[in-house]
């Protein structure tokens, strides 16, 4: 009789553990999903933006074409963007994007005729909404991660979810907020 008593509390004991293996399992994977389809929304707007860049670099090309130095960054930074391979990369061609769409704003302040094209200014809305949807996506992003990275660390998911094949994620981070902390502006 106690044999069959330690019997059942074990056999209880594998199936309480057994259906919270299951269960952090599922979860994991429902979280890692999530942080997937989050930096596909990032690099789906990330593209966009880049798709638009040389229209606007064109625009102003046709206003101010001696203004080389300021359309071979904005084309380098372009190529960053889309060569980027995870968000370690992604951050730092971000960093790059926003310092030379603020030069080829600076640039577009300086010719009044540019400022009242209805081209220039459709392409610069545009931009605002894809950095918004930018910014967006990425906060996004990074809550997925920090709900995945949580997940993985707390105890005792961090004895087996390692084991499993989850790890944790990068932030999707720039070194300088305060430069996507808003959208690129330009006054008329």
């Amino acid at each position: 009789m106690e044999f069959l008593i330690v019997l059942g509390v074990i056999v209880l004991l594998v199936v309480i553990v057994g259906i919270y293996l299951w269960s952090t399992y599922n979860s994991l994977v429902t979280l890692n999903v999530r942080v997937d389809e989050a930096w596909s929304d990032i690099t789906v707007q990330l593209k966009r933006r880049a798709d638009l860049l040389p229209n606007l670099i064109e625009a102003v090309k046709g206003y101010a074409a001696h203004e080389k130095g300021v359309f071979e960054s904005v084309t380098k930074a372009r190529a960053e963007t889309l060569n980027a391979q995870g968000p370690v990369d992604a951050a730092a061609a971000e960093n790059h994007m926003q310092s030379a769409l603020k030069s080829i704003f600076a640039v577009a302040e300086a010719y009044p005729q540019l400022q009242a094209s209805q081209n220039f200014l459709q392409l610069q809305g545009e931009l605002v909404d894809t950095e918004d949807k930018i910014q967006a996506s990425r906060r996004f992003y990074n809550g997925g991660v920090r709900e995945l990275n949580t997940k993985i660390k707390i105890f005792p998911n961090t004895l087996f979810a390692r084991n499993l094949g989850f790890t944790e994620r990068d932030f999707f981070e720039v070194a300088d907020a305060a430069s996507i902390a808003e959208p690129p502006r330009v006054q008329f």
